[in-house]
């Protein structure tokens, strides 16, 4: 396994259970380089449970972010069961409706439709594991007004932002050719990207992980 990096204390790895780049980044932004272990399991059936159980978009996110912790922990038990696990997810909720990533260019063009002069909230559910137990939970949340768009201007920047941007839950990356359809942003750019942050290295620096 390889080596988070000056910063990091403890005797056991970093791992991220996602395959995201995006989240990879912004650790490696802190200093802090993980090994990614994309956790096996069925989001949409986890939303689904959850949903049943009477769970909010922001707890929905949680629960996301609880199941990929504690799966990738879990396949860790034969190999190093002590590493520190990070579970992330996020959720992105329009009023009562929940959206997900756009499947396809014509998806992503209808879902800029309707988000179109609105403002939506992103929910980034995070969850601290080691040796299968959970460490610490948290959310952190965003809101995002988008601009009103004309069905030209839409057509614009689908084409702009292409396929990367059906790997977004909201079908834009605010990095990218996204920053053009918003009046305002409330909220960490971290958690709009889908990884909190200042509240991940609190909860890191609780735990005696961080020399800084």
């Amino acid at each position: 396994m390889s080596d988070p990096g000056p910063l990091w204390r403890d005797p056991h790895p970093l791992v991220l259970a996602s395959a995201s780049a995006t989240r990879k980044a912004l650790l490696a932004s802190a200093g802090l380089s993980c090994i990614a272990r994309p956790a096996a399991i069925d989001e949409r059936a986890v939303e689904a449970q959850a949903r049943a159980e009477g769970a909010n978009p922001a707890q929905l996110a949680l629960h996301l972010a609880q199941a990929k912790a504690r799966a990738a922990s879990e396949a860790l038990a034969d190999r190093d069961p002590q590493a520190i696990v990070i579970g992330a997810d996020q959720t992105l909720a329009l009023g009562e409706t929940i959206l997900h990533k756009p499947a396809d260019m014509q998806a992503l063009h209808e879902q800029i439709a309707q988000l179109s002069g609105r403002s939506h909230r992103l929910h980034a559910g995070v969850s601290l594991w080691r040796g299968g137990e959970a460490l610490a939970s948290f959310v952190d949340s965003a809101t995002l007004t988008m601009r009103a768009l004309t069905h030209e201007q839409i057509a614009t920047y689908c084409a702009l932002a292409g396929e990367d941007a059906l790997t977004s839950v909201g079908g834009y990356k605010l990095e990218g050719a996204g920053i053009h359809l918003f009046t305002q942003v409330d909220g960490a750019h971290s958690t709009i990207l889908g990884l909190p942050l200042m509240p991940l290295l609190a909860a890191l620096r609780d735990q005696g992980c961080l020399a800084l």
